[in-house]
């Protein structure tokens, strides 16, 4: 065989093999109900419910944060994620978790928020009107 040949097919199967790996550590998203019959992560998009307690003692375990969360499907389900608390998660208008189930509790292995945004309609009407007064 041609020098070329062997190159050429050593660079199709590190293709193929970097292809494959990419496709096995991808997630999908789902819901919680989809994460109870798979056993994969799955990332799960939901609010947090805000009527039922958040649990997290720096004091005794700095790394243990448990809340409850809605998927966007309606289903409700307590979520621990073994890392600090974020900041503001309170007024998080929409969590991306990723993890899997562990019985009845979500394991989150990762947290992304959607944090209200500072330039709310208020604030820009009250400033365009500042400015409308000044230019008078």
């Amino acid at each position: 065989m041609k020098k070329s040949s062997i190159l050429g097919i050593v660079v199709i199967a590190i293709a193929i093999a970097v292809i494959i790996s990419t496709y096995s550590s991808t997630s999908t998203y789902g819901s919680f109900n989809e994460a109870k019959e798979t056993r994969s992560e799955l990332h799960v998009v939901g609010k947090l419910n805000k009527q039922k307690e958040l649990f997290y003692e720096p004091t005794k375990d700095a790394n243990y944060f448990s809340f409850y969360m809605k998927d966007n499907k309606g289903s409700d389900c307590k979520v621990v994620y073994t890392g600090t608390k974020p900041e503001d998660f309170e007024r998080s208008e929409q969590i991306v978790l990723t993890g899997k189930m562990v019985g009845n509790e979500f394991h989150a292995s990762s947290i992304l928020m959607k944090c209200p945004s500072k330039y709310t309609q208020d604030k820009l009407e009250t400033k365009e009107y500042k400015a409308t007064q000044a230019s008078i």
